[in-house]
This record gives structure tokens, C-alpha cells and sequence, in this order.
């Protein structure tokens, strides 16, 4: 039930609904706990009470007193040392009669701990010292303990010791009645009053304290869902609200911005989320280009290839139609390269996020790579690949193992097509001091004929060897990417005498270059 009204809450609500209840059961523990304080201090004390009575009985026992007005008078005053904690103590007949009282008798104020006005008392000869607050004062006294005593005769308690209470004029009375036992016969009753406005101050300080710290917590409570709200769930609130208008694509502002700059979580969560946003941005932006120029690319192989089947079809010639199947071949070729090479730029963009890059030893990789040419080319085309090594020696960077590889591999092979047989393919590895590691793949083919150089690492831009069909157009452009990916710069240029330079700056890794 509890789970079912909180699941529509908001987290504020339900910070507030917590401590709510939280706070509710606190205060009903802390309310039984305050209203068991006096009764507790009230048992305390009547247990005294009757330890005091049991006491004087046990010496009008012993005393052999009787139990008459002048006898019971001379007890109470030979033995007012039982009495010190005492304010008052009257002893009854059987009958409830007043045989003593020690407010009554002619003692020394100093025999007890206070002296309270006597209950029953004639008013009219109290003196013309008692003035009409007091006598009005002694009056609801004297009313208040004849009630009292006549309620414990009909009561269930009658006969058992019993206790009772009073407030009046801002004191509290504690009262306490038992029965007067003289060989196993009930003789009389006595009862022993005390003023204990201790037991009442000390649960009104109790009570006070309680309240003063139930109103600071729910002060504290407050500042802190107020703090709670503004610095927290109002940016996460912002931060929702923004994951909707990515989602729903909308032209709304955001102003994500402002939590960027926080140097909390929420500021982290804040750049990550922009950033995360951003690079999605891209990858949907790069695979809807990528779609596009794909199927620009397609257009032309997909009309030749119409064109090539219609003209087979009409034609006797044994020259032509082996002229027409050498453009449907190569055709079908450049067809299922560009689509195996589309196929793998798009694992190798997924893959890429979740790889971890390493410092790297380039020149190892390099070598690595350099031996897998030469074993392949310098065999089938004479073609040889050879690696220079210059510089501090320093040829660390940070980076994935396999990209730089791919970024050597395509390079070389983009050398490898545009260079005849028996040619020679240099690659230059040089570490300088400024935190730099640079690699230059210089081969002897026929150059860049674009005055602009950029433009070849474009998606599907090609300046085309002869074997048009075994290349894409995307090479260049995974290379750039990938150099990229790495912090890196490419240069693409054309050598003074022949053929072309492809330079690949990275930064080291114990360069502090950002």
C-alpha cells in the first residue's frame, strides 16, 4: 500500500513523506514516553510515602499508642524526625474522623521540610493575618481532600494503599492514604501530603525540551528538502527535461549549461550527459552521411551495370560482350567493396567505444607491419617497404594496438596502389622534443593531382588507380577518423621529385600536449 502511494511521488514528496512518517512515530514514542515520566516519579515517591507510614505504625505498635486524640498528638510530636521529607501528615479513626494533624499542632517549623496551610481549619478564627486569596486558597484544600477521601471509601481501592494527586494555586500535591493496622485490626488511617512540584516541573522541562527539538528537527527538516530541491532534484528535473527534447528532437533551449560548471557529481553527470548526447549527435549525423554518400556512390556502378546487361543482351559481338562483362565485373566489385568497407567502418565505429587505449611502443608496430607488407608485396610485385627510425628514440604514445595498425595498413596499401612494380616504399619514424612522435609514408607513385589535399580524406573521394573496383573511397577517410580518435593530425602532400607524403603527428605519451 505504502509502496503503491509513493511510486507516483516525486523524490522530493517522497523525501518529505518519509521523514513525515518517520517523524510521526518518533513523536508517539517520545509523547508515551513523556506521559510516562510522572506517573514513574509519582510511584518513586508514594513508595516512599508508604515506607513512612509502615514506619509509624510499626512505632505506635511498638509504643503501645492509643488511639485517641491526645495520645496520637504526642506520637506525632516525640517522633517528627519520620516526618522530615514530609510537608504534612494527618491520622483518621476508622471513621475518617481527624484525630491529628501536624499542621494543627503548636511545632517547631524547622521539624519539617515545609509548612502548608492546615485543610481543615475554621476559617473565621485563622486570624486577620490569612487574607481572602488564602483562606479561599485553604478552603479548596480542605474541599479537595474530604472528596478525595470520600471517593477512596466507595472505591475498589478501599482498604489498599492509594495515591492521588492535585494542582491548585501552581502546586502539585502528592497525597498517599493506608490503613492503620494495631494487632491485625484496623484502628485508623493515616495520610501524608508532600508538595512536589518537582515531579511537575521536571515533566513540563521534559515536555518543553521535547518540543523545542521537535520544532528544530522540523526546521532542519525543511532548510533541508529546501537545499535538497534547489541544488539537486531541480537540476536533476533539468537534466530529465533535457533527455526529452533530445528524445522528442525538439527546438526547445536547454540550459543544461549552467550545471556544466558545477564542480559536483551533478556537474560531472551533467558533462557527461552533453558529451554523451554530442557523440550521439555525431554517430546519427556520420551514419545518415554515410547512407547518403553510399547510395550516391552505388547509383553510378548500379547504372553502368543496367546499361552493360541491356547492351549484352543486343549484341552478336564476341568483342564487345567481353568488354561489357569486364564492366559488370568490375562493377560488381566496386559494388561489394563499397559495402564491405561501409559494413566494417561501421563495427570498427562501435567497436572503437568500447576499446581502452595503452601506451604503445609505435616503432614495434610499426616493424610488425612493415614485415607483413614486404612478405606480401616484395614477392607478388617487387614492391619493398622500409623503415627508418630517427629522433630520441622516445616512440611511446597512447593508444589502441590495432587502430594504429589499421592506420599503417591502409596507408601502405593506398601507397601500394598507386605505386608500379618493383618500387620502394619508405615509412620515417621520428620523436622530437617538443612531445611529438611522427610518422611519414612516402612512396614513388604518381602523387595527389587535387591542389587541395584535404579533400582526399573525404568520404567516397578517390583519385583512382587503374584497379578502380578494389577500392572504395573510404580508406583515407577511416584513417583521418582513426588518427583523430588518438588526438592526432594528418597531412597529406606531394614530394618535390615524385610521388606522395602522408605525415601522422602524435602526441607522446609523456608529453603533457594535450
Amino acid at each position: 500500500m505504502l509502496s503503491n502511494i509513493l511510486k507516483n511521488f516525486s523524490i522530493l514528496k517522497k523525501f518529505l513523506f518519509i521523514n513525515f512518517i518517520f517523524f510521526l512515530i518518533i513523536s508517539i514514542f517520545t509523547t508515551v514516553y513523556i506521559y510516562s515520566i510522572q506517573p514513574s516519579l509519582i510511584k518513586d515517591k508514594s513508595a516512599n510515602h508508604y515506607k513512612i507510614i509502615d514506619n509509624t505504625v510499626n512505632h505506635i505498635q511498638r509504643l503501645n499508642i492509643s488511639f485517641i486524640q491526645e495520645e496520637i498528638r504526642k506520637f506525632l510530636i516525640s517522633t517528627k524526625f519520620l516526618f522530615q521529607t514530609i510537608d504534612r501528615v494527618i491520622i483518621y479513626d476508622k471513621a475518617f474522623n481527624s484525630i491529628s494533624d501536624t499542621d494543627a499542632l503548636d511545632l517547631d517549623p524547622r521539624s519539617f521540610s515545609r509548612n502548608f496551610e492546615i485543610f481543615e481549619t475554621d476559617i473565621s478564627n485563622s486570624g486577620s493575618d490569612i487574607s481572602t486569596e488564602q483562606s479561599k486558597d485553604l478552603k479548596d484544600k480542605s474541599s479537595f481532600l474530604k472528596n478525595k477521601l470520600n471517593e477512596y471509601l466507595i472505591s475498589e481501592n478501599f482498604e489498599n494503599p492509594f495515591t492521588f494527586t492535585h494542582e491548585i494555586n501552581d502546586q502539585f500535591l502528592l497525597v498517599s492514604v493506608k490503613n492503620i493496622l494495631v494487632d491485625q485490626k484496623k484502628v485508623g488511617y493515616i495520610a501524608v501530603i508532600e508538595e512536589s512540584n518537582d515531579i511537575k516541573f521536571a515533566f513540563i522541562e521534559r515536555k518543553n525540551f521535547v518540543l523545542r527539538t521537535a520544532a528544530i528537527i522540523a526546521l532542519v527538516i525543511l532548510i533541508f528538502s529546501f537545499v535538497l530541491n534547489r541544488y539537486f532534484l531541480k537540476p536533476i528535473k533539468n537534466l530529465v527535461h533535457y533527455t526529452e527534447i533530445i528524445k522528442d528532437k525538439s527546438k526547445e533551449d536547454t540550459n543544461i549549461d549552467i550545471y556544466k560548471n558545477r564542480k559536483d557529481e551533478l556537474g560531472t553527470l551533467s558533462k557527461s550527459m552533453d558529451e554523451m548526447t554530442n557523440e550521439l549527435q555525431r554517430r546519427i549525423n556520420n551514419a545518415e552521411n554515410f547512407s547518403r554518400d553510399l547510395v550516391h556512390e552505388i547509383r553510378n556502378p548500379l547504372a553502368s551495370l543496367k546499361s552493360a546487361s541491356e547492351i549484352i543482351s543486343e549484341t552478336d559481338s564476341k568483342e564487345q560482350k567481353s568488354k561489357l562483362i569486364k564492366i559488370v565485373s568490375h562493377d560488381v566489385e566496386r559494388i561489394e567493396r563499397l559495402i564491405t568497407d561501409y559494413s566494417q567502418m561501421l563495427k570498427d565505429e562501435a567497436a572503437i567505444s568500447s576499446e581502452k587505449m595503452i601506451i604503445l611502443n609505435l616503432k614495434n608496430i610499426l616493424t610488425s607491419v612493415v614485415d607483413d607488407f614486404n612478405n606480401i608485396y616484395n614477392t607478388k610485385r617487387g614492391i619493398s617497404v622500409k623503415l627508418s627510425a630517427n629522433g630520441s628514440g622516445n616512440y611511446k604514445i597512447l593508444g589502441i594496438e590495432n587502430r594504429i595498425e589499421q592506420i599503417i595498413a591502409n596507408l601502405l596499401d593506398n601507397s601500394v596502389s598507386f605505386s608500379d612494380d618493383n618500387k620502394k616504399i619508405n615509412i620515417l619514424l621520428n620523436s622530437d622534443s617538443d612531445g611529438y612522435v611522427k610518422v611519414n609514408v612516402i612512396d614513388e607513385g604518381r602523387g595527389f593531382k587535387e591542389l587541395d589535399t584535404k579533400k582526399i580524406f573525404k568520404r567516397f573521394y578517390s583519385n583512382r588507380p587503374d584497379k578502380f573496383g578494389e577500392h572504395s573511397g573510404l580508406g583515407l577517410n577511416i584513417v583521418k577518423n582513426l588518427v583523430e580518435l588518438h588526438n592526432g593530425t594528418i597531412i597529406a602532400k606531394n614530394n618535390k621529385d615524385k610521388g606522395a607524403n602522408v605525415e601522422i603527428i602524435f602526441p607522446s605519451a609523456d608529453s603533457k600536449v594535450d
